[in-house]
């Protein structure tokens, strides 16, 4: 059985929406007299001003390999990084450390090291799963390019980005 619910009668103002008119008029001008005074920003002046003191400290920015504090690559190329990544943006070519080596118990190293930021989703998966804590995430939102291969950063450009992280390197433990 169906129930009919009656509309309320509107009076004339009402049916002219001028209350709501005049509602969104005040707030409008509310909001101008705030602009004026100075109490409310509008616009943020992008490249002279920019959200990098604002960001929050879980924020998620573009990933960039380090280096440990002797000049060495931290990455080992075990290649989970591009294994877990969902969209398929990172591409790792591993290469062998020569048998004659101090570090040859490593066996492999980074050969190439590419992630093509057109395609990464920057959610954070190769960071979390990297064992050697050789990638992470930059609080870098302005990743720019004129073409797509300049999207494509290979591990020069990752390792710069990335800079020196201090710490614990296990890859280059004697005792392990």
């Amino acid at each position: 059985m169906a129930i009919t619910v009656r509309r309320p009668n509107l009076s004339w103002s009402e049916r002219a929406y001028l209350p709501a008119i005049l509602s969104g008029m005040a707030i409008t001008l509310r909001h101008l007299k705030n602009m004026l005074a100075g109490r409310t920003k509008v616009t943020m002046q992008y490249p002279e001003q920019k959200w990098d003191s604002y960001l929050p400290e879980h924020y998620r920015g573009a990933p960039a390999l380090v280096k440990d504090e002797r000049d060495r690559v931290r990455c080992v190329a075990c290649q989970l990084c591009e294994f877990i990544c969902p969209p398929r943006a990172i591409k790792i070519v591993p290469g062998e450390i020569p048998l004659g080596e101090r570090f040859a118990k490593v066996e492999k190293y980074p050969e190439e090291f590419d992630i093509d930021m057109i395609r990464c989703i920057y959610c954070g998966m190769c960071e979390e799963v990297c064992p050697e804590q050789a990638i992470f995430l930059r609080k870098d939102y302005a990743i720019t390019g004129l073409t797509r291969a300049d999207m494509v950063h290979n591990k020069e450009k990752l390792i710069e980005i990335g800079g020196v992280m201090h710490g614990l390197v296990l890859k280059w433990n004697e005792q392990k």
